[in-house]
């Protein structure tokens, strides 16, 4: 019989405020992998189609779009099918949407459980986080159906070469999502207001961003400029170009995703740590 080996937990009061202390994460991935199926028990919870929502939502929303955009305003698809473009739109969208908006109420949703027991709080905004990519995995599922019809119809010509950059792509679209979740989360622990503004916010958002139209459907230089300094936008296009073979990527748009990442991650970590520490009085 072999003994497990145990592990000590040191809570120090001038912790280093950007150490993210993965080890002592990692240790507590049991912890992450209950929170992420409490996530889907607690939203479908009570509801007739129970998770099947995830796939009947974007499906809805694509019809939606179809006829709204895409018959009505006349918006250019890229020359994809109308349908499957909104319908992989809105499953990336969605799952940067989710990624966020979960995590911005990361504090205050588990207010209760961060005073009943110690553990390493960024275990929340990770599980948070899964559940959002699981979600994503079940409508590209649905949307892989789509593709392949029209793959058949020779209506679609996906870039199989770059299908590696896919992982890449979306681990980026979730941490941003996570980390300007995770800002507005310890920022609404005084200030409450925030949090009624994150749904009318990620609503401009997407409006700003290439979901219901493409990069290339912005004729005017100007605002296409400003479209490419827009972070999500180079997600947005790459994943499109990749498995839909159509979309506009740019160094500006890249590098304004990059950077955009690169700020916003240690900055959203620096002010979590600083938050964690004594917002119990404040929630």
């Amino acid at each position: 019989m072999t003994k497990k080996k145990g592990y000590h937990v040191h809570i120090e009061a001038n912790a280093n405020p950007m150490s993210l202390n993965l080890r002592e994460v990692w240790n507590y991935r049991d912890l992450i992998e209950l929170y992420t199926k409490r996530n889907f028990t607690l939203t479908y919870k009570q509801t007739i189609l129970g998770p099947a929502w995830i796939i009947i939502n974007p499906l809805i929303t694509s019809v939606v779009y179809t006829i709204v955009f895409g018959k009505m305003a006349g918006l250019s698809s890229g020359g994809v099918p109308k349908m499957l473009f909104y319908l992989c739109g809105n499953a990336f969208w969605g799952f940067f949407a989710s990624c966020l908006s979960k995590n911005a109420s990361a504090f205050a949703t588990n207010a209760h459980i961060f005073k009943k027991a110690y553990f390493p709080r960024l275990t929340i905004p990770i599980a948070d986080s899964l559940s959002s990519g699981i979600q994503l995995l079940i409508q590209m599922g649905l949307a892989s159906i789509f593709i392949l019809f029209y793959l058949l119809r020779g209506e679609v010509h996906p870039n199989w070469e770059f299908f590696p950059l896919l992982i890449p792509t979306v681990l980026v679209m979730g941490i941003m999502g996570a980390s300007i979740g995770i800002l507005i989360s310890s920022i609404t622990t005084k200030y409450r207001d925030l949090q009624f503004l994150v749904g009318f916010g990620l609503q401009l958002w997407m409006l700003a961003s290439p979901v219901v139209y493409p990069l290339s459907q912005i004729s005017n230089p100007r605002w296409g400029f400003l479209m490419q300094l827009n972070p999500t936008t180079a997600p947005m296009e790459l994943f499109r170009y990749v498995i839909l073979g159509t979309g506009s990527i740019t160094w500006v748009s890249l590098l304004s995703t990059l950077l955009f990442v690169a700020v916003a991650s240690p900055l959203s970590v620096l002010i979590f740590n600083r938050v964690e520490r004594n917002f119990i009085d404040s929630v």
